[in-house]
């Protein structure tokens, strides 16, 4: 097949020309010529961030609930809640309804095109009297966390470089207060490979069933190889465990993908 008639089959088969809740869709890696660069979080995926994660993250929405619930059983009035990685603000309107009004809501992003679809997103939710912020940084520059009860970090660590995790989890370990809680969703990589093979075939059986063409899936998976690095599950308890959290428990699993939970 060439690429005229890639791109051909990917425009027919991939992605529905109306996405879900009315966010435009996700035809980022449609065309043959969009698999050389590195996935980066610019103007143009943060377009179609929320189509991207709804059709790509099994269960999302459920995931967003249940992250809102934990982080509600933590979370302490006069405290800081830290959704690091906010993207579009997803979590922390999920968050909202859940969590106590006196705590206040700190949201952190690299990018100002997520924050600014945050900043919408947030402006247009749930009227609150609630102390919000979103704060531009780059987690691998180091960042400061105080007062916190919860850090969230949702599809968020999987992202920042090997090298930079494990100061990243001790600063945020040092920034909880005691009994705090750090909840982390993750795509997992399996030590076993014919697990890691078949998790991952599912996965993109599933990315299928949304829309998304085989090109795509493919120029996506070329972008994201030197961009994602995701760790076993046991690698990340062992982070965490080393950086001063205590109690550890898995709360999503769905093939490759996992929700964790640590607390101070």
């Amino acid at each position: 097949m060439n690429s005229r008639t890639d791109e051909t089959a990917a425009e027919t088969a991939g992605a529905p020309r109306e996405a879900k809740g009315g966010h435009p869709v996700d035809r980022i890696f449609a065309s043959s010529g969009s698999r050389s660069a590195d996935f980066v979080f610019d103007s143009k995926t943060a377009t179609v961030f929320d189509d991207m994660v709804e059709r790509s993250v099994p269960f999302y929405d459920e995931i967003q609930r249940m992250t809102a619930e934990l982080a509600a059983e933590f979370a302490v009035a006069g405290t800081n809640v830290y959704d690091l990685g906010c993207a579009t603000g997803t979590t922390l309107l999920a968050l909202e309804p859940k969590v106590d009004e006196r705590v206040r809501f700190i949201g952190v992003d690299n990018s100002e095109e997520m924050l600014a679809k945050a900043s919408q997103k947030l402006a247009g939710g749930l009227k609150t009297q609630r102390a919000r912020q979103l704060v531009c940084a780059d987690l691998h520059d180091g960042l400061a966390i105080e007062n916190a009860s919860v850090v969230i970090l949702t599809l968020t660590l999987q992202f920042v470089r090997p090298l930079y995790r494990e100061r990243l989890i001790r600063t945020i370990n040092e920034g909880l207060n005691p009994q705090g809680a750090l909840i982390l969703v993750e795509k997992l990589t399996e030590g076993d490979t014919l697990f890691n093979r078949l998790f991952i075939k599912f996965y993109y059986e599933m990315k299928r069933r949304h829309g998304y063409s085989d090109l795509e899936i493919s120029n996506k998976r070329e972008a994201l190889e030197n961009v994602l690095i995701p760790y076993r599950l046991e690698e990340n308890e062992a982070l965490l465990r080393a950086n001063g959290f205590s109690r550890f428990q898995t709360w999503f699993r769905w093939y490759n993908f996992c929700g964790m939970i640590a607390v101070k």
